[in-house]
């Protein structure tokens, strides 16, 4: 069904770009917003577009928020007895689940359930946000949220604790995944192409600005083709092209990699090479040098491999793929063409299939001193193992470029093999609490320290 019903937009909708459904092997844990459909290219999550190709599309602009509006199912009775063929039709269009009112959603999400180390507390920052996944913290208190198979951007205005308005600023995207802010202009990444929307933080309440190509070079194999980008300290913008297979030996200066370019989408390089899927990466706030996440082929049964922590200190580097994985582990068919000893090994595996996605390294002060500078990293979780495993933030303490641990920050989305929430990205807001973005809840959440 499409994802505009109710949401008090006059906008045009795009056939076939939101082909959310149910997926019959996650089970919806009592007041959860139901789960999307099974997604067998990356850890499960809401469903690619249904594209009739592979061309990214034109996107169609957007200027009207949504507003609250009051919880419906209350006023069914009341309809009832003033008309009940309205009360029916109305009863039968909230079965669909095709949207929330903002000020209900998160009134379905359990957060009491998430368990914290002492002292932290979670809220929902902002609901209603189908797909849910990259975030980009702008100025004057507004927040960016690409997605994947909702084929749209938002915009979240807040007033530091709580999502205040919601826009969507483009939709009919091929998979807008990646969002990044530079000089007042957002960046974002589909499949094939960087779009750049300028000066879009002072435009939000007039004419959005139309879009600009900034590169179409990259490829348009949709498995894996989404993407994170961020811009780094040398102010270039750094975009992965994740491997279109689950195993497989493409082209190493084409896919399974991590590439920067200018802003102006010049200067093509590739910076680092066997990466299978890196959907979140970061910058040491101390030394500047690019630590990245990668998700582990799929296959080789539940304990195996493990999702990495990598650790890029110059370009050049080969983490492994497709002939190694995890530092240790030989693929079984193309491990024999190279050792596991030609190539960087991670600082850190992180779990066999946990699909560690989003990363940041934490730099607020709002967070007892021991946090400064640890990283924060999303768990999507797992979308084909026989026992759930993830779904949660986990919380990476380093000494120098050593891991000294790793511990689960927050926890509770999955209750046993039940799911109602998945994270995706993490983000610090300017008063050092911490942003979970959920693509399965369609929501965004707020971590801050409430003391002992």
């Amino acid at each position: 069904m499409g994802g505009d019903i109710g949401m008090m937009r006059s906008d045009r909708t795009i056939p076939g770009k939101f082909p959310y459904g149910v997926d019959p092997a996650v089970p919806v844990a009592p007041g959860a917003v139901p789960a999307r459909c099974a997604d067998p290219v990356e850890r499960g999550g809401m469903c690619p577009p249904a594209l009739s190709g592979t061309r990214d599309s034109a996107p169609v602009m957007r200027a009207a928020p949504r507003t609250r509006a009051p919880a419906a199912r209350p006023l069914l009775s009341q309809l009832a007895t003033a008309s009940p063929g309205l009360a029916l039709l109305v009863a039968a269009w909230l079965a669909t689940g095709t949207a929330f009112a903002q000020g209900t959603a998160s009134a379905r999400l359990p957060v009491e359930r998430i368990r914290l180390p002492p002292g932290f507390v979670i809220s929902v920052f902002a609901d209603n946000l189908p797909g849910a996944r990259s975030l980009a913290v702008g100025r004057d208190n507004v927040i960016f949220v690409g997605t994947r198979g909702a084929g749209r951007v938002y915009a979240v205005r807040h007033d530091g604790s709580r999502a205040t308005r919601v826009s969507t600023l483009a939709s009919g995207l091929n998979q807008p995944n990646g969002v990044a802010l530079r000089d007042g202009a957002l960046y974002v990444a589909e499949v094939s192409r960087i779009l750049r929307f300028d000066d879009i933080e002072s435009r939000l309440d007039g004419d959005l600005p139309r879009p600009v190509v900034v590169t179409d070079r990259f490829p348009r194999e949709t498995h894996h083709g989404w993407k994170f980008i961020a811009f780094g300290p040398d102010r270039r913008l750094y975009v992965p092209v994740g491997a279109p297979c689950n195993i497989c030996a493409p082209d190493p200066d084409r896919h399974a990699l991590i590439s920067r370019i200018n802003a102006d989408g010049g200067d093509y390089e590739v910076v680092a090479r066997g990466v299978r899927n890196s959907v979140g990466f970061d910058w040491h706030p101390q030394t500047g040098e690019l630590w990245f996440t990668d998700n582990g082929r799929d296959w080789l049964g539940d304990d195996s491999p493990d999702d990495e922590l990598n650790h890029a200190p110059k370009p050049g580097l080969h983490f492994g793929f497709p002939f190694c994985h995890q530092g240790d582990l030989p693929d079984p068919e193309f491990g024999r063409r190279r050792a596991c000893g030609e190539f960087v090994a991670p600082v850190a595996k992180l779990g066999p299939h946990v699909a560690a996605l989003g990363m940041r390294f934490y730099t607020g002060s709002q967070f007892p001193a021991e946090y400064r500078h640890n990283i924060f990293i999303a768990e999507h979780g797992s979308w084909n193992r026989s026992s759930r495993i993830g779904y949660r933030v986990k919380r990476v303490v380093l000494e120098g470029n050593r891991v000294a641990r790793q511990e689960v920050f927050a926890e509770g989305w999955l209750e046993g093999e039940r799911v109602w929430g998945r994270p995706v990205d993490v983000a610090t807001l300017p008063d050092g609490s911490l942003l979970v973005s959920d693509d399965h809840a369609g929501a965004i959440y707020r971590i801050a320290w409430g003391g002992r």
